[in-house]
């Protein structure tokens, strides 16, 4: 007996010893984990660190640029025309952004005001039916009550032998009018339910604009786009203000002193002379339709237009009445950052 405890005794001490080695082994492989994900974060973080760094020398190395530009007298004037194109071009950005997003905002507007009237002339459409269905099952219900009541009262005043004859088909009778009225019941019952969870259901949420909105929302922002190419465009502005949006202060000049005071006068004169976009709305829209018959898509799930298709810039408004058209791809150039505001 002793010999038998001294084994079973051993045995729970190795199943003991057992656990701890298998919590160790656990603990053992959550600390590898960790670890592995400190190591990672670690690494993003000295990538992060040395991106930055870059970032800082880049913006160092620019400002230096910058000083030695505004100190050389033959450049100074040309970065301060430089500058004032660039938010010339900033502000044709956000104003075609602006343009875009309103647009947009309409459409959908529009469109979830039609869904909602669609959506709000079926609902009375199928109310109205219950309504009409229910009032005939109210009638027929009332008839039904009226042959009940006759059939009662027609049964008590019989004899007793007539009541004898008569008793079956008069139970047969009572029996048809009684379903026929409890079916009734139940499917007004019905038919009210259905109309209290029309009643209670809500309208339909906002949905996205169709492939057809989309292109045509896009065939107006191009023409919007064209219209401030147009104003900027005979005195070269236009071009020098996209130039200087992707370019680099110093990798133009623009000329003497009196000639950047020329372009600089031209700048502010054509920036006050833009004309307000409730005035363009004609215009606006005639240039659309023209660019949406010319537009080719190279998919039907594509609402932005092959830019060979539309790489021509429409002049409305020339003294002659008659079209010009000058050869500008807006899109291909990514003029006003439009590439960025076209519905896809």
């Amino acid at each position: 007996m002793t010999s038998i405890t001294a084994i079973f005794g051993q045995s729970r001490e190795d199943a003991r010893d057992s656990d701890k080695l298998l919590e160790l082994y656990w603990n053992r492989a959550e600390l590898k984990k960790d670890f592995a994900d400190l190591r990672n974060e670690t690494f993003r973080l000295k990538d992060r660190i040395r991106d930055e760094k870059s970032k800082a020398a880049r913006a160092q190395q620019q400002l230096l640029q910058l000083e030695n530009l505004l100190l050389d007298p033959e450049w100074v004037h040309s970065v301060a025309v430089f500058y004032q194109l660039r938010a010339l071009n900033i502000h044709l950005s956000r104003k075609l952004a602006r343009f875009a997003e309103q647009l947009k905002q309409q459409r959908e507007q529009r469109r979830h005001r039609q869904l909602l009237t669609e959506w709000s002339a079926q609902q009375g459409a199928r109310i109205a039916e219950i309504d009409a269905e229910c009032d005939r099952i109210d009638a027929r219900i009332a008839a039904l009550e009226t042959d009940l009541r006759e059939t009662r009262a027609g049964y008590a005043a019989m004899n007793r032998f007539l009541r004898f004859l008569r008793k079956r088909a008069t139970k047969r009778a009572l029996d048809r009018i009684t379903g026929e009225h409890a079916e009734l019941r139940q499917r007004r019952e019905t038919l009210r339910e259905d109309r209290a969870g029309i009643e209670a259901g809500g309208a339909p949420d906002a949905q996205g604009l169709d492939m057809t909105s989309k292109r045509s929302i896009n065939c107006m922002i191009l023409s919007f786009a064209q219209e401030l190419f147009l104003h900027f465009h005979d005195d070269g502005i236009a071009s020098m203000a996209r130039e200087a949006g992707i370019k680099g202060a110093g990798a133009i000049r623009y000329g003497t002193r009196e000639e950047c005071n020329l372009v600089l006068n031209r700048v502010s004169r054509l920036r006050q002379s833009m004309p307000k976009t409730s005035d363009l709305a004609d215009r606006l829209q005639e240039r659309a339709r023209i660019l949406a018959e010319r537009a080719r898509f190279r998919a039907d799930d594509h609402a932005v237009p092959d830019v060979t298709t539309v790489a021509t810039v429409i002049d409305m408004h020339v003294e002659s009445g008659a079209l010009r058209e000058i050869d500008a791809s807006l899109l291909a150039d990514n003029y006003w950052g439009i590439s960025q505001v076209v519905s896809r």
